[in-house]
């Protein structure tokens, strides 16, 4: 890496980030039940069935933790906070250990001179939700609203940030339409009803955390750039709806009060009563919207039912989840986001890294390398890009991958526990601290 900060824009925010679940150890603090746990214990759902009750136990780490990201020369710490441990049962009384906790977090970032950037959920439902039906319950929003309540009113105060959701598509239609995240679902109604509750509550939340003096309130949607398998028409209208629904969905509820049609032609005869009247809650004023990027994928056309689309081929070199490295598409959304959506509001590329085991990591440096370089060609296009967070901190919990994929610039031991600092992290560190 031949950057320096000289090399971004006066005040450029540079910055790891994590989640609650996979590094925290949920099995300790108090913290509620998930949906994560009963998904990880069903057979054939995650690798092993592994949970986070363990994770890299940042819950007794803490200051560890934070030492490395002060010592990488981070600017920004986004975390997010854990639903279920701050409410056991999703409603009611809150768990003091878990308020605690998140208030040692904030004040352990800002004596290390680190902003703390919250997103309030990254996929952990409390179970005693998921019973009620979850994301596809109508009382979503409000549970959603009191939990923004209590964590924060709590640590509000402190935070550089605050996102309400971390990417509603995978809270939507990976874990609803195509089963692969917890809870699990194959079903095109609940899919249609969690897609826009995900962002009622996410309007919700906005509006509680201003209600609260919380500044500094945005957005994170992740984005995959679709491309055509080929130039027939029924690949090309397969990839736009591929596009449609991963991308065009969230910023289009979002930024103009209105889904795609090409989204409406499957999701519409399911959606709530009156979701045309819940635009003007999802659209309460932001300042600024995250991005989180990792692949593009090769889309075509199949015979059946919406969407009839499939995932063509790959091409060129892959990560260890067998994405696609595409930094051009960082630079594409980046700016697309800002022409058709956006305008001037302040873009940060909220998670950007690749999951490789190689120990040292040149393969990561490369990646980080031309994906930062994209960010700059977005720059030079005018992308008004504030921020470039990597994914992530330390290797962690991958979710149905269970421990297996290693996205972090920290080696962890899943045995002993202990961190490595690996070679991304130390040509991080050299630039970041100029």
């Amino acid at each position: 890496m031949n950057f320096t900060r000289a090399d971004f824009p006066d005040g450029f925010r540079f910055g790891v980030a994590t989640s609650a679940y996979q590094i925290e150890g949920h099995g300790q603090g108090g913290a509620g039940l998930t949906h994560w746990d009963s998904f990880a214990a069903t057979p054939g759902n995650v690798a092993r069935a592994e949970n986070g009750a363990r994770a890299c136990d940042h819950y007794n780490r803490l200051d560890e933790d934070l030492d490395l990201i002060r010592d990488l020369g981070a600017d920004v710490y986004r975390f997010s906070t854990s639903w279920a441990r701050v409410m056991p049962d999703g409603t009611g009384a809150a768990n003091p250990e878990g308020l605690d906790f998140y208030d040692r977090l904030v004040d352990g970032l800002l004596a290390r001179g680190i902003a703390p950037a919250v997103t309030l959920y990254h996929w952990e439902l409390p179970q005693a939700l998921a019973d009620r039906g979850g994301w596809r319950n109508a009382d979503m929003p409000n549970w959603f609203a009191d939990y923004t309540e209590t964590i924060m009113a709590r640590i509000g105060d402190r935070t550089w940030s605050a996102a309400p959701i971390n990417e509603p598509w995978c809270v939507g239609w990976l874990s609803h339409f195509d089963g692969h995240h917890a809870p699990g679902l194959r079903d095109i109604r609940a899919t249609a009803r969690a897609m826009h509750h995900v962002l009622l509550s996410h309007g919700r939340a906005i509006q509680v955390c201003k209600g609260l003096g919380v500044q500094n309130l945005g957005a994170v949607c992740n984005f995959e750039w679709a491309t055509a398998a080929s130039d027939a028409p029924e690949d090309v209208a397969a990839s736009e709806r591929y596009d449609a629904i991963y991308n065009r969905f969230f910023l289009g509820g979002l930024f103009r009060g209105e889904y795609p049609a090409e989204v409406l032609d499957g999701l519409e005869p399911h959606l709530p009563q009156g979701w045309q009247d819940d635009f003007t809650t999802i659209q309460s004023p932001l300042d600024w919207v995250g991005v989180n990027y990792y692949t593009r994928k090769r889309i075509a056309h199949v015979d059946g039912p919406w969407p009839n689309y499939a995932e063509a081929p790959t091409q060129g070199p892959l990560t260890d989840m067998e994405w696609e490295i595409h930094p051009d598409g960082l630079r594409d959304f980046l700016t697309r986001t800002a022409r058709e959506y956006t305008g001037d509001l302040p873009i940060y590329v909220t998670e950007n890294g690749m999951a490789s085991a190689t120990t040292p990591d040149p393969d990561r440096i490369d990646f980080l390398d031309r994906h930062l370089r994209a960010v700059q060609q977005a720059l030079a296009d005018g992308a008004p890009v504030h921020g470039y967070f990597v994914w992530s901190l330390m290797d962690n919990y991958e979710w149905a991958l269970g421990y297996d994929k290693r996205f972090g610039l920290i080696h962890v031991d899943f045995d002993t526990l202990a961190r490595t600092p690996k070679a991304s992290y130390h040509a991080l560190a050299k630039w970041w601290r100029g």
